[in-house]
């Protein structure tokens, strides 16, 4: 193996992977074809590195000579070259390869993707020109797309402010008629009344259609007539009709 002192540059096995040569305080100081030469930070050092494309926030540069990795400006997280930003950091928006601040009249500001978008009409945060996630104030929000009325079909939700599907009542069979219960007197007969219930299947929402009735009532007689075993009429007992 070749030895070699700290400031000196060999061409040896000794450098790291992608160096053509390199020194042992430095570490590469030139690449092998068609690799990027990029500088890392060690502390209060710089130390040479060899790499198949540049890093996160760096851009290469080829050249008939050496091919190098570039610092990208200071607001972007990536880039395609110096004046062309690809990826903003948070709290700027990308807007025709720069990184603003917040973005021109009619775009709107896309926190997750950090970039300006062309947003449906009426929208407020859109992920794509034809997909808005909130709506402006007083507008409701469907499928993406922001509507003063709700279309038919659905009906507004004021809380939040979308338009949700209507919901119609919907109810069960009639059930069985009760037994007649008493609720008056007259000469010779009684009133009675007898009750049927049917249960809500399904709620309506606040614009559907409200439920129909669910309790039904209606009048029957019990006719007074002796009871068997009595033939002075005062043993009486009550026949439906």
């Amino acid at each position: 193996h070749q030895l070699f002192s700290p400031g000196s540059a060999v061409v040896s096995r000794l450098c790291h992977a992608g160096c053509l040569t390199c020194s042992a305080l430095n570490g590469c100081l030139s690449c092998k074809p068609r690799l990027f030469f990029h500088l890392e930070h060690d502390g209060m050092w710089e130390r040479g590195t060899c790499l198949l494309s540049c890093p996160r926030g760096h851009y290469g540069t080829r050249s008939p000579h050496v091919n190098t990795c570039t610092k990208c400006r200071e607001d972007c997280v990536s880039c395609f070259n110096r004046n062309f930003c690809t990826h903003c950091h948070q709290g700027h928006y990308l807007y025709r390869g720069r990184c603003e601040d917040s973005c021109p009249e009619g775009l709107t500001p896309n926190a997750a993707l950090r970039e300006c978008n062309d947003c449906p009409v009426g929208c407020e945060v859109c992920v794509t020109r034809n997909t808005c996630t909130r709506c402006r104030a007083g507008l409701y929000l469907l499928h993406g797309q922001c509507h003063h009325t709700c279309p038919g079909g659905f009906e507004p939700d004021g809380q939040l402010m979308e338009c949700i599907s209507q919901v119609h009542c919907k109810v069960g069979e009639w059930g069985d008629w009760d037994l007649c219960f008493r609720r008056g007197r007259t000469r010779g007969y009684r009133k009675f009344e007898e009750v049927r219930r049917r249960e809500v299947l399904r709620h309506p929402t606040l614009y559907g259609d409200p439920c129909p009735k669910v309790k039904e009532w209606r009048k029957c007689v019990i006719k007074r007539r002796p009871s068997p075993g009595r033939s002075d009429g005062k043993g009486i007992r009550p026949t439906e009709h």
